[in-house]
């Protein structure tokens, strides 16, 4: 998907929202373990509740892979059906992957190729092995390499937030400006995690035109209002995902509804958002 196509997306659903797959069978409603595939099953639902506001649809590899084939099997169900939907969404294959050049290679084309199992939009990459480590995932037109620039776990602070004594620049600061040179606002997004709201002022400094994908809104205490002050562009510029307040709205039959009812909550405040910034 095009940087423009993702724009017109957000323009037409009037939201941002990236819904997190996180998928767990231990939390995932008692009902569907019955299922052929209780873990595509619950996917497929969610789905269904809330595609028409949601621009982005997030699974976190680590709960599909922890499952062995059968989970890489309800991946690959969820990624076709979504591909299926006449509403489209962007995809995010959360997998923090980031190795020497030629095993990025091979993760690219394991979960970026349009003629593999999965054919993401997108990926996420850990920066820290540097150039060789990332631009094999911005080779292919139309998709994104998202990098881990600031995030909101505790450990954070053991090395991004280093300071360079030279340049007075944070390790993060540096990131985000190296990266520039492998990648552009078409093709490479960041990782902000929300509860760093505070920061995208110095992030949007470096990087004013980039969209910036931003977990932590929901249940991880994050705000969107404090997001959308510091980092919401002229073309909206962010894709803000919750994941547990949403797929995890309820555990009983009615989990779909509760789904959809909290991820319309979000959609209403992002279309406010949108409002302010003259995009709808």
């Amino acid at each position: 998907m095009t940087r423009k196509e993702l724009i017109e997306l957000i323009k037409a659903k009037r939201s941002f929202l990236c819904v997190g797959l996180d998928t767990d069978l231990k939390k995932i409603p008692e009902h569907l373990l019955s299922e052929t595939d209780p873990v595509f099953a619950f996917n497929k639902a969610i789905i269904d509740a809330t595609i028409d506001v949601a621009v982005a649809y997030k699974p976190n590899l680590a709960f599909y892979e922890s499952m062995g084939i059968n989970g890489l099997i309800s991946l690959k169900k969820t990624m076709e059906y979504i591909r299926q939907q006449s509403t489209k969404a962007f995809t995010i294959a959360d997998a923090k992957r980031g190795d020497i050049g030629n095993t990025s290679q091979q993760y690219s084309k394991a979960f970026l190729s349009p003629e593999g199992d999965f054919n993401f939009d997108s990926m996420t990459i850990a920066p820290y092995m540097g150039e060789d480590s990332v631009v094999p995932f911005t080779t292919s037109e139309g998709k994104w390499v998202i990098l881990l620039a600031l995030t909101s776990n505790k450990g954070a602070f053991d090395f991004q937030f280093i300071e360079d004594k030279d340049t007075g620049k944070k390790l993060f600061e540096t990131v985000l400006e190296t990266s520039k040179k492998w990648g552009n606002a078409d093709n490479m997004m960041y990782v902000v995690g929300a509860t760093k709201a505070d920061m995208l002022t110095q992030i949007r400094n470096i990087v004013p035109d980039s969209f910036l994908l931003v977990p932590g809104v929901g249940a991880q205490g994050g705000s969107l209002q404090e997001v959308c002050k510091y980092g919401i562009t002229p073309e909206c510029g962010l894709l803000v995902n919750s994941s547990r307040g949403i797929i995890y709205a309820s555990k009983g039959e009615d989990f779909a509804e509760c789904a959809r009812n909290e991820a319309i909550k979000l959609q209403k405040e992002m279309e406010e958002e949108l409002k302010k910034v003259g995009m709808i």
